[in-house]
């Protein structure tokens, strides 16, 4: 098992420190998020060019934020400056932030990851890029057009044809399309202990080599209880506010994994703008299943459920240089 570090930006910038270490550490790359704040290639771009080894992802690019020439360009480019040291995660992130936010309409998005897949990697192959599908047509032919559009290719060649392309998925169908057409699979809330029932179907006609890069918050520290409460902010934001009702993925994940009833009561919490106790309602349960807390023996312990499943990277959540080096100790 590989080991990987989430990127955390704010105002203030990211921690380079922590990035350093992670390399120095033998860590195989770091990963880097968007939803409606910093995007996830600007951070991206910024590590690669102040690191020599280890690999930066994006978790994800947002698709209706960039067309998928807009993509094969970025991955181009950072493939070319970085020595191949990029990894290109896309998806189609929820219809709150793609109509709310980006003003795309939320369509088919198993649909639409296809073809939005299919064209980046036919614009990488250097290929003429022409599609005629449901949610993209290249060129351009309807409303509006000049009809002086033609199929282009990209101008430079791309140091690898094949860039690995990973998307984040949480839905059996979302997960099977991932299995399906992906290098790689970035599923965030995993439950190693109940991964094989939950998503052991959607994963079964995944081709050899496929990656799973599962992105888990890991706090090292004696005190259990205040490490949980610690996390338990950012399940509950997940879990009851990431969504509308009745189509929230982090909500319904939770669920399958059979905490129905605890997820339904956070959400009703959240919802109704009684965050804390939103915050109150997540059981320890939870937070244990889904993150890594406390010293390091019962972290050593709960690392014995992820190595039963099929997960090829650990991503670490964490801000403290002693997760990195604990998990460092214990994996690689």
């Amino acid at each position: 098992m590989k080991l990987a570090l989430a990127l955390k930006v704010s105002e203030a910038g990211l921690d380079l420190d922590l990035v350093h270490e992670a390399e120095r550490l033998g860590y195989d790359s770091v990963w880097c998020g968007e939803a409606y704040g910093t995007d996830a290639v600007t951070p991206v771009a910024w590590v690669l060019a102040r690191t020599r080894r280890i690999k930066a992802g994006t978790s994800i690019m947002q698709m209706a934020a960039r067309t998928p020439a807009c993509a094969a360009m970025t991955a181009m480019t950072l493939q070319a400056l970085s020595g191949n040291r990029f990894l290109c995660g896309i998806g189609p992130s929820g219809p709150q932030v793609v109509e709310g936010w980006h003003g795309q309409p939320w369509g088919k998005p198993l649909v639409r990851t296809r073809e939005y897949v299919e064209i980046v990697r036919r614009a990488l192959r250097r290929e003429l890029v022409e599609h005629a599908g449901e949610h993209y047509r290249i060129p351009w032919d309807g409303p509006g057009a000049t009809g002086l559009g033609k199929p282009l290719k990209l101008m430079l060649r791309p140091l690898r044809a094949e860039v690995p392309i990973y998307l984040a998925a949480l839905g059996p169908r979302n997960v099977a399309l991932a299995a399906e057409i992906a290098d790689g699979w970035l599923p965030v809330f995993v439950d190693p202990e109940r991964f094989a029932a939950v998503f052991g179907p959607s994963l079964a006609a995944a081709r050899p080599g496929f990656e799973i890069a599962a992105t888990v918050s890991v706090l090292v520290g004696d005190d259990v209880p205040a490490l949980r409460d610690a996390l338990r902010p950012h399940v509950a934001l997940y879990v009851g506010g990431m969504g509308a009702r009745g189509r929230n993925f982090y909500n319904a994940l939770v669920r399958r994994y059979g905490w129905e009833g605890e997820a339904e009561r956070v959400q009703e919490l959240y919802l109704a703008g009684k965050r804390r106790e939103a915050i109150a309602a997540v059981p320890d349960g939870l937070v244990d299943a889904v993150s890594l807390v406390g010293p390091r023996e019962r972290i050593a312990e709960r690392l014995a459920a992820w190595r039963e499943t099929p997960v090829t990277t650990l991503v670490l959540g964490t801000v403290q240089p002693e997760a990195l080096r604990t998990l460092a100790e214990l994996v690689l």
